[in-house]
C-alpha cells in the first residue's frame, strides 16, 4: 500500500475567508486559530474578512497563511486523516515542520510538561510548538518585507518554455533569477522590477508567456540576502531539532536527517538554522522533490491550503499519483470519500 504525503502551499495561494468555515466546524481547527490570536492579535479577523490586498502583504501573507494551513492539518487530524510524509513549498516548509513536531507531540515523542493529565500536557506541547514555528513564521515575514522594500523586484512563472530554456534567457539578464524549479515546462523567476518587463519581452519571443505571482517581493534570490542572514540567528535561538517525522527540505529535495547523536544532534540544530535561512535566498527544487517523496512510496498528495496550485504542479510531474486540495469541510468530506 502507497504512502500519503501533505503539501502546504507558500505565499501566493493566500485567500479571503481561509478558515473561516473550518473554525466553526472543527474545535482542533478553532484551537489552532485561538492560539495565534493570543500570539499575533487580529491574525483570525484577517484571514476570514482581510481582501486580498491586505492579504498579500508579506507581513501579513506568512502568518495567516501558515495558521489557515495547520488549521486545516488539525481539522484533518481530528477526521482521523495523517501523512505518511510532509513538504511545503517556502513558507509551506515551516508549516510542514509544524504538522511533523505536533504529530510527535501527539504520539508523546517528547514532552516538557510533567501533569498527570496526559491530554492537558500534549495539548500544551502542542501549543508551544505552534507557537515558536509562528514566532519563526512571523520574524521571517518581516524580514522578508524589508528586504522586498529595499530591493524592489517581483516574481513571474514562466510558462511554455522547457526549464532549460527559461534558465537560458535569465542568464541574458544581470538580475533575473530562476528560483522555483515547480514542474515540467513551469520555472518562477525573481527579477528587478524594471528589468521583468524586458525579460517578458524575450519570454514571448520564445515563445512562451508569463504569469505574474501574487507576491510582493523577488524571493528565493539574492534580493532576500539580508533577510536571510537576519533569519539564521532567530532560527538558532530556537534551537530547532530534526523531527523523526520524515519532512522534505526545498534547499535539497531530500528529506531532513535525524541525528544519530547528541554531538550530531547539535550540529543538526545549527544545520536547521542554515537550510531555513538558505532557502529564502536559493530555489525551490519542487519538481525534484516530489518525484523523491513518489521514489519513497508516496502515491496519494493532499494540499493542505487555500487554491489548487500544488495540485496542479504535481499532476504535470506524475500524473499516476492520486492528488486532493482540501481547504474546506466539503474538502475533507470528499477526501474521506476517496481515501
Amino acid at each position: 500500500m502507497g504512502k500519503t504525503a501533505f503539501v502546504f502551499p507558500g505565499q501566493g495561494a493566500q485567500a479571503s475567508g481561509m478558515g473561516a468555515e473550518l473554525y466553526k466546524s472543527h474545535a482542533t481547527a478553532k484551537e489552532i486559530f485561538g492560539w495565534a490570536e493570543a500570539l499575533r492579535p487580529g491574525t483570525k479577523e484577517q484571514c476570514f474578512s482581510a481582501d486580498i490586498n491586505e492579504l498579500s502583504i508579506t507581513a501579513n501573507t506568512q502568518p495567516c497563511l501558515f495558521v489557515a494551513e495547520l488549521a486545516i492539518a488539525e481539522a484533518l487530524h481530528e477526521e482521523g486523516i495523517e501523512a505518511d510524509m510532509t513538504a511545503g513549498f517556502s513558507l509551506g516548509e515551516l508549516s510542514a515542520l509544524c504538522y511533523a513536531y505536533m504529530r510527535e507531540a501527539d504520539e508523546s515523542a517528547f514532552s516538557l510538561i510533567e501533569t498527570n493529565n496526559e491530554n492537558k500536557s500534549i495539548l500544551k506541547e502542542k501549543d508551544n510548538i505552534f507557537s515558536n514555528i509562528l514566532e519563526l513564521v512571523i520574524k521571517r515575514a518581516e524580514l522578508m518585507q524589508e528586504s522586498a522594500e529595499k530591493n524592489p523586484a517581483s516574481m513571474a512563472a514562466v510558462l511554455k518554455l522547457s526549464n532549460d530554456k527559461a534558465e537560458e534567457l535569465c542568464r541574458k539578464f544581470e538580475k533575473v533569477y530562476p528560483v522555483n524549479f515547480n514542474c515540467p515546462g513551469q520555472v518562477s523567476v525573481s527579477a528587478e522590477a524594471e528589468i521583468m518587463p524586458l525579460f517578458a519581452e524575450e519570454v514571448k519571443a520564445a515563445g512562451g508567456r508569463m504569469l505574474p505571482l501574487k507576491v510582493n517581493g523577488g524571493f528565493h534570490s539574492p534580493f532576500m540576502t539580508g533577510a536571510a542572514e537576519a533569519f539564521k540567528k532567530e532560527v538558532a535561538d530556537k534551537n530547532l531539532t530534526v523531527p523523526s517525522f520524515k519532512v522534505y527540505s526545498d534547499l535539497t529535495a531530500k528529506p531532513y536527517r535525524i541525528a544519530a547523536s547528541e554531538t550530531e544532534c547539535n550540529a543538526k540544530r545549527n544545520q536547521m538554522a542554515d537550510m531555513l535561512s538558505k532557502q529564502i535566498v536559493s530555489p525551490v527544487l519542487w519538481e525534484q522533490l516530489i518525484r523523491n517523496m513518489i521514489s519513497d512510496g508516496a502515491d496519494t498528495f493532499i494540499e493542505i491550503g487555500p487554491g489548487e496550485t500544488l495540485s496542479g504542479m504535481i499532476k504535470r510531474i506524475d500524473k499516476n499519483v492520486r492528488v486532493f486540495a482540501v481547504s474546506d469541510t466539503d474538502g475533507i468530506e470528499r477526501l474521506k470519500k476517496e481515501l
